[in-house]
């Protein structure tokens, strides 16, 4: 079998692509929700940041929720992203989509035994656990709505 040349594997992929676009039947984001996901979004960081700055807490202590925060954000857009390339037949090896459910719940885990173990009241326990919860959530919306006007885009 020849191996494919440049040109016809460019060829392959657009039309797999607009094959693609074609199977998925997608409702373009209102402007309300992309903005509502993106204030949600900038809330729940803003203010889990906010509570970082202000918190009587060592600076490792500090660095620890920052961390779990970023890592937190980087898995739901791996898993949103994953589990909504499995589901329009796009290929995503099961080996990515278990290690992004595997750090999903990595660092939901990792913020609750943080707080658990923190001197902390439990009203800042609740602050830090629902502006987390807040930026996880937003972050998969936004996601979300970045691939879907993309798409929009591209048709």
């Amino acid at each position: 079998m020849d191996p494919l040349t440049s040109n016809e594997v460019n060829e392959n992929f657009k039309a797999t692509k607009k094959q693609h676009s074609k199977s998925v039947s997608l409702l373009k984001p209102s402007p309300a929700f992309v903005g509502a996901s993106w204030v949600a979004l900038l809330t729940g960081m803003v203010s889990f940041c906010i509570g970082l700055i202000n918190a009587d807490m060592e600076l490792n202590e500090k660095g620890y929720y920052f961390t779990i925060l970023l890592f937190g954000l980087f898995s739901v857009i791996s898993v949103q992203k994953s589990v909504r390339d499995r589901q329009e037949g796009l290929p995503v090896t099961d080996m990515y989509y278990g290690i992004s459910w595997f750090t999903t719940i990595a660092s939901l885990l990792l913020l609750v035994i943080g707080l658990w173990k923190a001197d902390l009241y439990l009203s800042e326990k609740g602050f830090y656990g629902m502006s987390f919860a807040l930026s996880l959530f937003a972050a998969i919306a936004v996601q979300k709505n970045t691939r879907d006007l993309k798409h929009f885009e591209e048709l």
